[in-house]
């Protein structure tokens, strides 16, 4: 499991990467993605109505139906798929969990967390789902 995210935030990531390999409006079902990356099927259909409320995903029901990306790969960045399934309270949260920990009242790793996370969920804000898709290296969990 990712230090950062929940379980389900990172297979809506990994699902979103591989429906970003398909060709632009293909729909894929549900049952292809979870027996391609492993991903129990029913938590999936969970994690993608999520995903298709806020707007990241199109779908189809019956025989023929699917999914598909709501709008070009190109102008979908992680963070919009992070703030969709695990919210913006991972951006926003102290490191430590303190609640009352801000700038007035650090948290005794505040500054440096602060640092490290700048860099890390700045990166997340322009690291769109083409670019991810292009980089897959493992093994099976390129598009089929």
């Amino acid at each position: 499991m990712s230090v950062f995210f929940s379980r389900q935030c990172e297979y809506a990531l990994q699902s979103v990467i591989y429906l970003a390999q398909k060709k632009q409006g293909e729909m894929t079902t549900i049952k292809e993605i979870s027996g391609h990356l492993n991903i129990p099927f029913h938590f999936l259909g969970k994690i993608f109505q999520k995903l298709s409320h806020k707007g990241l995903l199109h779908s189809m029901k019956g025989v023929s139906g699917g999914f598909w990306l709501a709008k070009p790969a190109a102008e979908i960045v992680l963070m919009d798929i992070i703030e969709a399934v695990d919210g913006r309270e991972i951006v926003d949260s102290c490191v430590l969990g303190y609640t009352e920990c801000s700038t007035t009242e650090p948290c005794p790793l505040h500054n440096e967390w602060k640092e490290t996370k700048d860099l890390f969920f700045g990166a997340l804000t322009k690291k769109n789902i083409v670019e991810m898709a292009k980089e897959i290296k493992k093994s099976g969990y390129k598009a089929a």
